[in-house]
This record gives C-alpha cells, sequence and structure tokens, in this order.
C-alpha cells in the first residue's frame, strides 16, 4: 500500500528508495494507483521546477552516452545532482533502451549525486512521455537540479523531448558524407545548440568542417527566438574536450532566456500544452472504450479500408455512436 505523504516527504528529503517508489506508483499501469499517483504529483509540484532541464538527441553512433557521462560528471564534480532520464517508444520494438546505457555510463552511474532511469519499457511515445514529464517533476523534488532527457528514439520523440525540456542540443559527428544530409530540417529548427562530437585526431578537421557547415546553416534559418544565436561548437567526449564549453552553453542561454523573460514563458506554455495533451489523451481513451464505439469500430474501419465509405462519414458514425453513450 502506498502512503502518499510518507513518500513525498522521503522524496523532497531526497531518499532514494522513496524516489523509486514515487516513479514505480507514476508507472504503474493499474488504474487504481492513478488517483494515488496525482495526488503525490500535486504534494511534490510546488518542490519542483529547480533544475534546468536538458533534452539530448543525435544520430546513432553520435556518442550521446559518452558525451551525457561525461557532461554528467562535470556536473557533479561542482556539486550539482543529476538525473539521466530516456523517451524511447523504440524499445518495444528493437528491445533496446536506455538500461544498456547505464551500462555504459558505468563511473556515472555509480556517482551518488547522479540518477539514471530507464525508459518504461513497451509503451507509446505518449505513455512514455507522460511518465518520463513526470518523472522529471519528481526528481526536481527530489533535489536533482540538471535534468538530462535523452531522446533514444527517432522522429516525433526528438519534438517531444524538446517540448518537455529548457535547452534542445543536437549531438552530430563529422565525417558521415554530407553533413548536413544527416539532420532533418525540422530538428535543426527545434535545436537550441549544436555540438559536433568525436572532434579529435585526424578528424578535427572534418569536425571544424562540419561545425561551418551548421553554422553557415543556422543563419539561414528563421531563429527560434530573438534573444538567442544557436551556437555550432566541438567536443570530444571520450577525450573529456568540450564539455566545459558544452555547460557555458547552457548557463549563457538560460541567462539570456531569463533576463528577456523567455525562460518562465516558455516553461508556462509547455504545461498549459501538456495538460491539453492529457486532456485530449484521456479523451481518446474514453471513447475508445465506450461499449457503443466498440460495438461499431471494426466494421467502420473495415468500411473505410475497403473505400466503401469515406473517413469523415465513418468519424461521423463514429461520434454519433459515443454520444448515444448512456
Amino acid at each position: 500500500m502506498f502512503k502518499i505523504h510518507d513518500i513525498a516527504e522521503g522524496v523532497k528529503k531526497g531518499q532514494l528508495r522513496a524516489l523509486a517508489k514515487a516513479i514505480t506508483l507514476i508507472e504503474s499501469r493499474n488504474v487504481d494507483h492513478s488517483v494515488a499517483a496525482t495526488t503525490l504529483l500535486d504534494e511534490l509540484l510546488p518542490a519542483s521546477g529547480k533544475s534546468i532541464r536538458i533534452g539530448i538527441s543525435g544520430v546513432p553512433g553520435a556518442g550521446k552516452s559518452t558525451t551525457i557521462e561525461a557532461l554528467g560528471l562535470y556536473l557533479t564534480g561542482l556539486g550539482h545532482k543529476v538525473a539521466v532520464l530516456a523517451v524511447d517508444p523504440s524499445s518495444q520494438i528493437s528491445g533496446g533502451s536506455i538500461l544498456g546505457d547505464k551500462t555504459r555510463m558505468e563511473l556515472l552511474s555509480r556517482d551518488s549525486n547522479a540518477f539514471i532511469r530507464p525508459s518504461p519499457s513497451g509503451d507509446t511515445l505518449g505513455g512514455v512521455a507522460r511518465k518520463t514529464r513526470e518523472t522529471m517533476l519528481i526528481c526536481e523534488a527530489a533535489g536533482y537540479d540538471v535534468i538530462i532527457v535523452e531522446t533514444v528514439g527517432v522522429g516525433q520523440s526528438e519534438i517531444t523531448v524538446a517540448s518537455m525540456v529548457d535547452f534542445f542540443l543536437l549531438l552530430q559527428i563529422a565525417g558521415a558524407g554530407d553533413e548536413l544530409q544527416g539532420i532533418k530540417k525540422g530538428v535543426m529548427e527545434i535545436a537550441d545548440g549544436i555540438v559536433i562530437n568525436k572532434a579529435d585526431g585526424e578528424n578535427r578537421p572534418r569536425a571544424e568542417l562540419a561545425r561551418q557547415q551548421y553554422a553557415n546553416a543556422l543563419h539561414l534559418l528563421k531563429p527560434k527566438s530573438v534573444n538567442w544565436q544557436v551556437p555550432a561548437q566541438l567536443c570530444s567526449a571520450l577525450n573529456n574536450e568540450g564539455i566545459v564549453e558544452l555547460w557555458e552553453m547552457v548557463l549563457n542561454y538560460r541567462k539570456a532566456m531569463q533576463a528577456s523573460g523567455e525562460f518562465d514563458e516558455k516553461r508556462r506554455l509547455q504545461a498549459t500544452d501538456w495538460m491539453w495533451t492529457l486532456v485530449m489523451d484521456d479523451l481518446k481513451d474514453i471513447f475508445m472504450r465506450d461499449r457503443n464505439v466498440e460495438a461499431l469500430l471494426g466494421q467502420v474501419q473495415e468500411g473505410v479500408a475497403a473505400g466503401v465509405t469515406t473517413p469523415s462519414a465513418a468519424a461521423r458514425r463514429l461520434l454519433e455512436a459515443f454520444r448515444r453513450h448512456g
């Protein structure tokens, strides 16, 4: 039995056992636990929000795990508490997840001021994002002042992670052909900073060329904010080079955004957008579980697939069936 107040107090004291219980509760698929999870989050909310939230994405092989570990160890060395979370909607298909990264981030996982959490397994992107957002709030309430959210999957998960963090970092590598072909314009447009990793040894000149190409491309894109010019920098996470500069980039961004008021405004918009996302998700769930809709759904879907009826007519039939509920 979950004792919500006791768990909340334990979390606020930074107790790992309470933190694990809190996350287990919000990740539970048990319907009876959902009210308890909401109560817990309400109790922890005033203690959350004091971290800097960093999203990290990058092409496969860009060295995300190595970079996160190097940055995490640097930050804990400065006295910060770091939580690493993942958004990995692909894990249910490939079996891969940040669990593998946890073994690769061996030093960071043993650091008493770091917390590494794999993404919930076998879930949809919406489900994973929901749990990750709530886990982020719990970690903040537990005193973690730097939250790193890694997107392990591709495509929509990058947009989702960008919508829950303060600073979105795009990690790239050089030497993979035409550098700008390796990343979608849409992801470039949501980045707050770009770092070319593995900029060492013989690869250094190629990395510098890639950095220049990205810098030029960024000047052609409409800036996300009039208060921030997205930088492109180099690093070699394996050699611990450029990590200090990476963190300075994040701090400079936060300083510029806070000075303009954009930092708080962005968080307010993210919170209200997230509320509407949850409302729409729950409405869809209620709709799909309605007995009138369930009875008609298979037949209507077959009709649309076979071209017998139009999607708009099918949608109207389903909505009319739903309105007859009760």
